[in-house]
C-alpha cells in the first residue's frame, strides 16, 4: 500500500467518524441555551422575612452551579423597583451565557458582571443576565420592600 492511498484511507475514515459523531455531539450540547426554558428537576426554597418561595432552576451550567453551592445563608435586599439582589459569595460559571427575550416577572436570574442573583417582581430588561429559573408559585414576598437575611437552600 502506498504513502498517498495510506493517508487517503485515513483521512476517509476521520472523515467518516466525524461525520457520524457529530450530530451527537452537537445533542450533547442541547440544554446549555441561556433562554432555553427547558425545566430540571431541581428546585430551590427561599426563605426571608417569614415567607418561603420556591423556584425550579432550568438546564444550565450557571443554575446547577447555583444548585452545588446550596445551601446559603446571606442578605437579600431592594435594588430598582422591579427587583430583588443576593449577593453570592462567588461568580457563577459564565459558560453558555447569551442573550434571551421574553423577560417577565418572576425570573431569577444571575448579574454575570456583579455576580449576584437577581430576583424579578416588575419588567425588566437588560443584556447581562443569564437566566437560572423561575418561581414556582408567584412573587409576593418580593414586594415587601427592606433588607432581610436569607436562606437559599434545595429542595
Amino acid at each position: 500500500m502506498s504513502t498517498s492511498s495510506y493517508l487517503t484511507r485515513r483521512a476517509l475514515l476521520g472523515a467518516t467518524f466525524a461525520t457520524a459523531t457529530l450530530p451527537y455531539a452537537a445533542k450533547g450540547q442541547e440544554g446549555r441555551d441561556p433562554a432555553s426554558q427547558v425545566p430540571t428537576d431541581v428546585r430551590i426554597r427561599i426563605i426571608f422575612n417569614g415567607m418561603t418561595m420556591t423556584a425550579t432552576l432550568y438546564d444550565n451550567p450557571s443554575a446547577l452551579e447555583l444548585a452545588s453551592m446550596l445551601p446559603l445563608d446571606l442578605k437579600i435586599e431592594d435594588y430598582g423597583k422591579n427587583e430583588k439582589i443576593v449577593y453570592l459569595p462567588r461568580k457563577l460559571t459564565e459558560e453558555a451565557s447569551g442573550p434571551f427575550d421574553n423577560e417577565q416577572p418572576g425570573d431569577l436570574c444571575y448579574f454575570k458582571p456583579w455576580g449576584n442573583l437577581a430576583r424579578f417582581y416588575a419588567d425588566y430588561s437588560w443584556d447581562g443576565l443569564i437566566r437560572l429559573g423561575r418561581f414556582d408559585s408567584g412573587f409576593d414576598p418580593l414586594l415587601v420592600r427592606g433588607e432581610f437575611p436569607v436562606r437559599i437552600e434545595r429542595i
